[in-house]
């Protein structure tokens, strides 16, 4: 059906940078929704960043001013670019689409996550 795709994941000092991506495929006929999640071990997972209707955004408040994510529609890629990345940032990080079929059933994906660790 759909299939999500993460990468730009790894290691990296505090105060660095890093930039994920991820790219969707398979047959979707209306993107909608496309965002960041994140999981630290023992911790729920988190919504990060995430584009709505009327291309809105919305951020954590404890990466606000510092990530930044973007979009390209015709690619269907949505990246996150995370800059002054702290130790607590350190998560996998996970890639979600929502959208409707052409049959106008609503539809939730998810990409198999990509590991961020910030440390020296």
């Amino acid at each position: 059906q759909v299939q999500l795709v993460e990468s730009g994941g790894g290691l990296v000092q505090p105060g660095g940078s890093l930039r994920l991506s991820c790219a969707a495929s398979g047959r979707i006929f209306r993107i909608n929704r496309m965002g960041w999640y994140r999981q630290a071990p023992g911790k729920e997972r988190e919504l990060v960043a995430v584009f709505t209707d009327g291309d809105n955004t919305d951020y954590a408040d404890s990466v606000k001013g510092r990530f930044a994510i973007s979009r390209d529609g015709i690619k269907r890629t949505v990246s996150l670019q995370m800059n002054s990345l702290k130790p607590e940032d350190t998560a996998v990080y996970y890639c979600h689409v929502g959208g409707y079929t052409e049959y106008g059933t609503f539809r939730s994906y998810w990409g198999q996550g990509t590991q961020v660790t910030v440390s020296s």
